[in-house]
Order: C-alpha cells, then structure tokens, then sequence
C-alpha cells in the first residue's frame, strides 16, 4: 500500500517563501526541465531556480509568448521550445531534441495543468485533462527518461509531479477513463487528473529508485493563477475562493508561497532517501480520512497513493500512449 507518508518536520510551512526554501543552495550546473514554467506558479519556480544558478529549459505551447514573458519579467537565459502535452508528436518531438543535446537533466518539473475545462478531447479520443496532465508528461518522462536516469547515476535526479488537493474530488475511473458515457464532469475530470499525477510519481520513484532517480507529488496549495481561466467568478464566489468583490479567500497563498512546496521536492537535503510521497506545505502529508471535516483540505487520500493504484495506471497509461521506458 504505502509507506513514509508521513511529515518529517521540515520546519517550513504554508508561508514558506523561496528564499527560504533555496537559502544557500546552489544549483550551478544543474539543468532543469518545467513544463508550464512560464506562468503562474510555473513562472515562480523558474525565476527561483533559474536565480539560484539552474539551467532552465521550459517547454511552452506558444514559445513566443513565454520568452517574450521571461524578457518582461527579467529572468535570463532560459532554453525556450515548443511543446503541446495534449499533442504526442509534439512530446516526441520536444524530447528528440533534448535527447540530441546530451545534457542530463538533474530536476524534471510536471507542472503544467488546464483546470476544471469544459469537455474537450485530446490525442485518441482522450478526455484532455486526463490526456493533457497526465498522459501528456507521462510520455514526456518515460521519453526523456535517458536523460533523467543519466543524472540520477551521477548523482541523484529528481521528477516532481504537481498534483493538487483536487485529487479527492475523484479516483481513477477504471471503467470509464475518458468519459465516453457522457457524464463529464469537470471537476470529477480534474480530480482524476491529479489523483493521476500522484500516482505516477508513486510508480516512478518504485521503478527510478535503482538508478539514482526518485519521484514527487504535491499540492500547492490554493493560488489565484490563470489555471483559474475557466472558471467564471460567481462559481468562485459560490466555493468560497473570492468574496463577492473579488477579494482573495486570506487562505490562499501568493504565488510566490505557491511555488515553494515545488522547489522543496526538487532540491531539499531533507528529502535525500526518500520519494514516492505526496507532499503540501514543504512537508509529507499525512493520510487523510475522508470522513475527517477537515479532510478536502488537509492530507492525501489513500487512493492517490497506493501502490497497486499507481502499477495499474502506469500500464493503462504505456497501453494509452505507447511510450514506456521501464518496457
């Protein structure tokens, strides 16, 4: 089932900034792959890591935008390249050309996410925020994986999957992944989504562990970021996320406090030996009782990180994609 799945006490907390996440930690020479780097929550990470010496590649689905993005907010040097997750070319195309380089890559960063969309369909027929968050980095991971395993050997790798606290609005609907009955729901979709991305970092660090590479998922937390674009604001209201002005519920984090759970997984000593966890709040999340009143908010369900889960949907997902690096 699972195992280590527990906080250690890392002193950091919901507040946390990346500053104090990344206080003397220096990442020259370190290349990091982030997929959504150049936006919200993604765009925190990069200007952190990129700031505390990293080499950042940041896939983008429109490449103008992002660089003209990083111009404006004065992060340089970062590798811009075109890359659509819901698009399997596209993923193979990203990572041909990764692969050309050489380069191993010390940090691998799955954080691009579409939320709560209105039903649409992506490479066979997949419903997208399963095909675009999930299936999307799956074969972009399983491709890279050279690159991911030769760091791992040199020295240790590290992929960080971000989830969310959405994963609770839904398990892994075996009988009806993408929907086909016609009972889409966007929320049911997001969950499985991220309970998806939970279960895959739970599988990969199972299978990278042998060669130096261990696996992270994570929430982080509830941000105000364009992953919001389509949602209209009465249903925020409704949900208690903004009041009726558009004030910010004061339990949000900033973005900047959004990225540091993500920079926690990538770099912290802390975490040295360890991985297949579900991480909030710079710390390993407890399991959580749904029947707890708390529970939507705090923790991990059990079915986001079960082993038997994450073996069955990693074969789903090979099936599905055709990628499998472990094959």
């Amino acid at each position: 089932m699972t195992s280590n799945q527990a906080p250690i006490g890392s002193g950091f907390g919901m507040r946390s900034e990346p500053a104090d996440i990344l206080d003397g930690v220096d990442l020259s020479g370190k290349r990091v792959v982030i997929t959504g780097g150049y936006s919200g929550l993604g765009l925190e990470t990069t200007r952190a890591l990129a700031g505390a010496g990293a080499s950042i590649v940041a896939p983008a689905r429109r490449p103008d935008h992002a660089r003209e993005v990083f111009q404006a907010e004065g992060i340089d040097g970062i590798d811009v390249a075109a890359l659509d997750l819901a698009d399997l070319a596209s993923v193979e195309a990203f990572a041909d050309a990764q692969l050309a380089t050489g380069t191993p890559i010390d940090m691998m960063i799955d954080n691009a996410a579409v939320m709560a969309c209105p039903e649409a369909r992506v490479g066979d027929g997949w419903e997208s925020q399963f095909g675009t968050n999930h299936l999307g980095h799956f074969a972009l991971v399983n491709r890279l994986w050279p690159l991911i395993a030769a760091a791992g050997a040199a020295g240790g790798a590290r992929v960080v999957s971000v989830s969310s606290t959405g994963h609770k609005l839904s398990p892994i609907r075996w009988d009806d992944l993408h929907f086909a009955d016609g009972s889409y729901d966007k929320w049911v979709a997001y969950g499985q989504a991220k309970t998806a991305n939970s279960l895959f970092a739970v599988q990969l660090d199972r299978l990278g562990e042998s060669s130096g590479v261990r696996a992270f998922a994570l929430h982080p937390g509830g941000i105000m970021t364009p992953l919001q674009r389509h949602l209209p604001q009465e249903e925020m209201v409704a949900m208690g996320w903004v009041d009726e002005e558009g004030n910010v519920n004061e339990l949000f984090k900033s973005t900047t406090q959004g990225a540091t759970t993500t920079l926690w997984c990538a770099t912290s000593s802390q975490l040295d030996g360890m991985g297949g966890v579900y991480c909030e709040d710079c710390d390993v999340a407890v399991i959580s009782d749904p029947a707890d009143p708390n529970a939507r908010f705090i923790g991990v369900f059990e079915h986001a990180v079960d082993h038997g889960q994450a073996e069955r949907l990693w074969a789903v997902s090979a099936e599905l994609t055709g990628v499998n690096a472990f094959g």
